[in-house]
């Protein structure tokens, strides 16, 4: 399982860019936070593997497109590694369809390098509690243009549980779900676990990506 971060201390952050200054800034920002530390710093995906394997930090705020090993070749081998960090995507455009890939790959999230400093320091603290950072309508957007790419070959969905995968393609949390389905929310916890499991997928983020790209939930 991943590692969480430790009470009482802050929460490690590697970044990785091919930009000096985009790392500069964004280590300023995340820096001044009690909460959070920047332990390294890595400019192409095949520096970031190696780092990540020496510093076993909690999050990873990886750039989707850099040369050599790009970031979503980087994002599925550090995710290979034991006890392995969150990955947060950072990218400059939002319709990147990198950031489709990376999200398939297993990040938890992205975010625009042009986000706000309290989103970028939010969105680093909600992927290190281990919870998806999810913008419904952006990935949609990402995928709507795309073809089917894959087909679900695991077990099937019992009807309940489609029905809870696509809201939770919709972003809502497990209480929102309870709420609209008229069940507990430890039941929609165990739905989405069994959903999970059955997609093969390491997170809300994911499985979400999985269900668009198999046609099981429609962008």
């Amino acid at each position: 399982m991943p590692d969480v971060p430790v009470p009482g201390r802050p929460v490690r952050v590697v970044l990785v860019d091919d930009e000096p200054l985009v790392r500069r800034g964004l280590a300023l920002i995340l820096d001044a936070e009690p909460d959070l530390e920047v332990v390294g710093e890595a400019g192409d995906g095949a520096e970031a593997v190696a780092l990540v394997r020496r510093l076993r930090p909690d999050v990873v705020c990886m750039d989707v497109r850099m040369p050599e090993v790009d970031g979503i070749r980087a994002t599925e081998l550090v995710l290979r590694q034991p006890a392995p960090p969150k990955v947060l995507v950072i990218t400059t455009f939002a319709s990147d369809d990198h950031v489709v890939d990376a999200l398939a790959a297993g990040a938890s999230g992205f975010l625009l390098k042009r986000a706000r400093a309290e989103e970028m320091v939010q969105a680093v603290r909600t992927v290190a509690t281990g919870q998806s950072l999810l913008f419904p309508e952006a990935v949609r957007a990402l995928l709507r243009p795309r073809r089917r790419t894959a087909r679900h070959d695991g077990p099937p969905l019992t009807p309940r549980e489609q029905q809870v995968l696509a809201l939770v393609g919709q972003g809502m949390t497990n209480a929102e779900i309870a709420a609209e389905l008229v069940l507990g929310v430890e039941t929609v916890r165990t739905h989405v676990a069994s959903v999970l499991a059955k997609l093969g997928a390491r997170d809300r983020t994911q499985a979400v990506v999985i269900a668009y790209r198999t046609g099981l939930v429609e962008p």
